[in-house]
């Protein structure tokens, strides 16, 4: 198959092809209230999601040594982990539009802020790790998301053009991260509003990827 020219999709993990967001906020609650830091839906979607670990210690941990904030969150993730364990399931109509993106030869990247083994762990688990030609992880870069440069490099990986590509994020600061390296971005509502997604920079929103909306305005982009 011929990749099409300049066109890629892009996604994030957590919160765009499964609905993890409830078990990270539960295993944030368990590192980080214990330090005076307790966290409800609203405040997690604010302040921790799409963030990495990196600028969520400097930001709750200010006291601690880097080398102790890197433990600290290296223990959520752990926690993070055994809790996701057999619960990983795929936002509805994913799994088809993966099909339709191979079919017609259009590559697909993982760009997540989440540590590599997580992301690995979440793409097993949903049985798709073949299916992406990379995987960036935003802890791996001199910049995570919000800046541009984990889009940036996804883009590079596959040779895709921006303008020609779509992005698809649940957080604020993955909807500025790819806006900013200038991709289309279609925003997931599994923790936020459309108003949030759009007001970050999303032009426009979807409940999952079987949104009929969702698929018409790809079928356009992609010239499938």
């Amino acid at each position: 198959m011929i990749e099409a020219i300049g066109r890629a999709l892009l996604f994030d993990i957590d919160g765009t092809l499964s609905n993890t967001d409830p078990l990270h906020l539960k295993a944030f609650n368990q590192v980080l209230g214990p330090r005076g830091h307790v966290f409800d839906h609203a405040r997690f979607s604010r302040e921790l999601q799409g963030f990495a670990n990196v600028s969520i210690g400097e930001r709750f941990l200010p006291d601690e040594t880097p080398a102790r904030r890197a433990a600290i969150l290296a223990e959520k993730e752990e926690i993070f982990r055994t809790l996701v364990a057999g619960q990983i399931e795929p936002l509805p109509g994913l799994m088809a539009l993966l099909d339709r993106a191979d079919a017609s030869g259009v590559p697909m990247v993982a760009v997540t802020n989440a540590p590599r083994l997580n992301a690995e762990l979440l793409l097993a688990g949903l049985g798709i790790t073949e299916r992406f030609k990379a995987i960036v992880i935003g802890d791996e870069l001199p910049h995570g998301k919000p800046h541009p440069l984990p889009y940036q490099e996804g883009l590079r990986f596959v040779g895709g053009s921006a303008a020609a590509s779509v992005a698809f994020e649940d957080s604020r600061s993955g909807v500025q991260s790819a806006t900013a390296a200038g991709i289309p971005t279609i925003g997931i509502r599994t923790s936020l509003s459309h108003a949030d997604l759009v007001g970050a920079g999303a032009v426009d929103s979807a409940s999952a990827f079987d949104d009929p909306d969702l698929l018409a305005r790809l079928a356009a982009a992609m010239a499938w």
